[in-house]
Order: C-alpha cells, then sequence, then structure tokens
C-alpha cells in the first residue's frame, strides 16, 4: 500500500522546492524522475536525483546553482546536454527532456530536444519512467504513462516500449533488467524476458567495462543467484561469460553422476552473501564474492572419469588460477592485487578440506597461514559457504570440522605468528655472513630456514634461525667469511 502523504513529505523539501521556483521563474516544465522516483516509492534510500526540464536543462541547473550560493558548484558537459550541481552530499543531475535515435552499430544515441513524454519513452523500464512535477501549480504530481507504479506493486520489470526496439538500441538495458531483478526481487515480464533472448548477441556492441559494473551490482544483490541465473537462462551469459556457462550440466557415467557445478557456484555465491549480508557490507566484499563466482572456474578443464574413483577434477583449483588473468583482462577487470587477491583464494579453496582429510596437523596449519596471510579469514568464509550438500549431517560434519581448523589457526597464530612472516634471517644477511653474491645457495637456506620454522623445526626467532642457518650453510660447504 502506497502512502502517498509520506512520498509528498519526501518530495516537500528546501531543495525541490528552490529548484521548482527556479524553474518557474524561467518558465521550464520540471520534474524529478527515474530511479530517485522509483525508489521514492519502494521506500528505499537514493541518492542520484535527475531533474529533467521541457527545454532549458543546463540553463536551470546555472541558475539553481546562483540561488544556492556559495558551496554549490557546477559541472556542465556541454556534449551531453547535461549539467551536475554540488553541494555537501547533494548531488543532482539535470538534463533537458529529449528524444533519442540510434544506430544499428553503437549504443550512443542521437539526441534532440524532446516532450516529456518522449523522454519517458526513452527510459529503460516502466518503474524508471515515473515523474514528479516540481512546478507549483502542479507540485508533487505523478506522471505515470506507462503504469510503472502497477509494475512496481507487482513487481515486475517491463520496458516502455517495444522491448525488442528497447534493448536492439541499447543492449546493455539486457543486463540491467537482470540487476534490477536481482538487486528489487522482481521479475522480468514474460515478453521483456523473451526479447532478451532474442537480443542476446547485441550485447557484443557494449563495453566490457559498462557490463561488469552491472554484474558487479548482481553479486553485490541481497540473492546474487537471482541475477546469475537470469544472465544464463537469458543467453547473454554464452555471450559474455562462456567460461562460466561451461560450468553447466551435470554427466552420468558407468551409473556414476557429478553435481551441475553450475547450480553448486550460485549456491556457493548465496551462502557467501548471507553471511556478507549479515556482518554488515565492507570495501572487499566484492571481490570474495568474485572469489565465490570463480572458486571451481578450472572444473571443466580438468573434469576426468575414473572407473575406480567416479568422477574427478584434480588440480582445478590451481588450472582455475591460472585461467583468470584472461577473463580478468577480457573483462576489463582490475589487474593489480583484486586479481592476485581472487587468484589466492581460489587457488586456496581446497586446503582446508584437504586439512580436515589429511589431519590438522601444526605444520599444515603453518604453510596454509604463510600462503593466505591476511586473507585468512576470507578464504575460510569462501570455504565454508562452500558446503552445500542437501544432507544435514553431512554439512553439519563439514561445519564442525572448520570450527577446528579455525580454532587451530588462532591458536598456531597466537603462538608463532606465521601469518605474513618473514623469516628472520633473511638474504642479505645470509650473503653478508657468508660474503656471497646473489646466487643459488642463498635461495637455498633461505628456504631450508623457511621450511623449519613452518614444520616447527626450530621456532620462529632469530637466535634459532641463525643457528639453522650456518647447519645449512656447513652441508652446502660454506663457511662464515673471516671478520
Amino acid at each position: 500500500m502506497i502512502d502517498e502523504e509520506l512520498i509528498y513529505d519526501k518530495i516537500d523539501t528546501p531543495i525541490f522546492r528552490l529548484i521548482g521556483e527556479v524553474a518557474d521563474e524561467l518558465g521550464l516544465e520540471t520534474y524529478v524522475v527515474g530511479g530517485y522516483v522509483r525508489d521514492l516509492y519502494l521506500y528505499r534510500p537514493s541518492k542520484d536525483i535527475d531533474i529533467v526540464s521541457v527545454g532549458r536543462g543546463i540553463d536551470l541547473a546555472k541558475a539553481v546553482v546562483a540561488r544556492l550560493g556559495r558551496g554549490a558548484h557546477l559541472a556542465v558537459f556541454s556534449r551531453f546536454g547535461t549539467a551536475q550541481v554540488k553541494q555537501g552530499d547533494l548531488e543532482i543531475e539535470f538534463v533537458g527532456a529529449r528524444r533519442e535515435s540510434y544506430s544499428s552499430d553503437s549504443r550512443k544515441p542521437m539526441v534532440e530536444d524532446g516532450t516529456l513524454e518522449e523522454d519517458q519513452q526513452r527510459r529503460d523500464f516502466t518503474i524508471n519512467a515515473l515523474a514528479i512535477c516540481l512546478n507549483a501549480d502542479r507540485y508533487g504530481e505523478l506522471v505515470d504513462p506507462f503504469d510503472g507504479l502497477g509494475d512496481m506493486e507487482n513487481l515486475t520489470i517491463r520496458t516502455p516500449l517495444d522491448p525488442d526496439l528497447t534493448f536492439s538500441d541499447d543492449p546493455l538495458r539486457m543486463m540491467r533488467a537482470i540487476r534490477f531483478a536481482s538487486q528489487l526481487g522482481f521479475f522480468i515480464d514474460p515478453d521483456t524476458f523473451a526479447a532478451i533472448g532474442r537480443n542476446a548477441k547485441r550485447i557484443e556492441i557494449v563495453s566490457a567495462e559498462r557490463i561488469v559494473v552491472e554484474l558487479n551490482k548482481i553479486l553485490l544483490s541481497p540473492r546474487p543467484s537471482v541475477g546469475l541465473e537470469l544472465f544464463e537462462q537469458t543467453g547473454l551469459m554464452a555471450e559474455v561469460f562462456p567460461e562460466l556457462l561451461e560450468l553447466k550440466g551435470a554427466e552420468t557415467k558407468d551409473g556414476v553422476g557429478h553435481k551441475d557445478n553450475l547450480t553448486h557456484t550460485y549456491k556457493v555465491v548465496d551462502n557467501l552473501a548471507k553471511v556478507l549480508n549479515a556482518r554488515g557490507r565492507q570495501d572487499g566484499d566484492l571481490w570474495l564474492l568474485w572469489s565465490a563466482l570463480l572458486h571451481d572456474i578450472g572444473k571443466p578443464r580438468t573434469k576426468r572419469f575414473d572407473r575406480r574413483l567416479g568422477w574427478t577434477f584434480h588440480n582445478h583449483n590451481y588450472v582455475g588460477a591460472k585461467m583468470l588473468p584472461k577473463i580478468f583482462r577480457r573483462l576489463r577487470l582490475p589487474l593489480d592485487g583484486k586479481l592476485k587477491y581472487v587468484q589466492k583464494l581460489v587457488e586456496l579453496h581446497m586446503r582446508p578440506a584437504t586439512l580436515v582429510d589429511e589431519g590438522v596437523s601444526d605444520s599444515a596449519i603453518r604453510r596454509l597461514l604463510f600462503e593466505a596471510g591476511d586473507d585468512i579469514d576470507d578464504l575460510m568464509m569462501l570455504v565454508e559457504a562452500d558446503i552445500t550438500s542437501k544432507n544435514p549431517a553431512r554439512v553439519k560434519k563439514y561445519l564442525d570440522n572448520y570450527v577446528i581448523v579455525r580454532q587451530k589457526l588462532k591458536d598456531i597464530e597466537e603462538k608463532d605468528r606465521i601469518r605474513n612472516f618473514q623469516p628472520p634471517v633473511d638474504g642479505a644477511l645470509i650473503m653478508e655472513v657468508f660474503g656471497l653474491s646473489p646466487c643459488k645457495e642463498v635461495g637455498l637456506i633461505k628456504d631450508a630456514i623457511k621450511d623449519a620454522i613452518l614444520e616447527g623445526e626450530i621456532p620462529n626467532e632469530y637466535d634459532a634461525a641463525y643457528k639453522y642457518m650456518l647447519g645449512q650453510a656447513e652441508q652446502l660447504g660454506l663457511k662464515p667469511k673471516q671478520v
């Protein structure tokens, strides 16, 4: 049930009144439109304010800045016919109402001045085509020519015009339909859904950067599987992310089957999202979710059938980690520390399970701490999310085992300080003591000291490491230089 009084109160604010007054002085029919209005009716917070005037949007922005006075800043983008006003946390986009036309090889429209109706027709979805008037004589009046309000009540994503035309003109709208369905928990109208399938190949004219923005928002939605399944079902996954689609399907041989790894991946991402939602979102969550999405990406390339063992995916974690740079480059994902982080988690995601199977020894825990470093907690969240069995007893068994692993990690870290450790004797000291230049022997001694600490043969202390260095050097026929 929509509370019209509450909606009016949200619009009856000093900034909207000021914009309306300035618009009246300039004789401009003016509206707040799009996502801000949608979110008002969905009772969601929104900071993105878009203002459309039937006429000179840039002139309106200039006049509004003049009235706001000190602290207000104006940025004009003449090429796009838009202007942006900023004051403190306030950020408002101004544009004149327009109509658009497209060529078949570009999603960049040719723009002309238009009416409010034409401006609403060019919007991607009915729920984003709502407009509220700011002029004094009609202040607060909703203009909703495509029944966007009805679609919101029915939790429906639908295009204002023929969906084939809407998606052919700007294929990114197909990804946006999926993203809104995922973020809002809405359904895609059947005709709109079918049109995405018919136009999926048009996504090739959209830049990878734009597509990834939508993928990121899908991953950050409350239940990412909603968007990921739509991404698959519409045919867009086949065009954008074929490596992910290769995970789809369960195969049976000699009566032995394996699970559908794509469905499993959806569950892992959802499991992780649920934990992240509960703890409150943090900056690094997006890349942890990417790790979940990609954790089994190497399985199709490592799948084998062994008559004794059944289906195997040996080393899929290592193969998957090696696939990531190519995937990140193609999707224009960052090639910096974020790639290295995702690679690390993909490569290590089998290790905690192996620890449980082979026994949680101190040396194995030390090695895991050393290799995971500050990302050990994220790794444990990922491997816990990776438990998707339908057997409650099996799930409990694995989770109980991971409780043991977590306690061991805590105990060993407190005792041995292994996380991100650097051996107390480094290469520079080895070269100084034995009068060496960089050489193979220096590396051998360094590795021997590191392994001795990780195996628990010596404590992570300088004196013990120095003494061990002398013993290792002696075995290699090296003697300390005379001082």
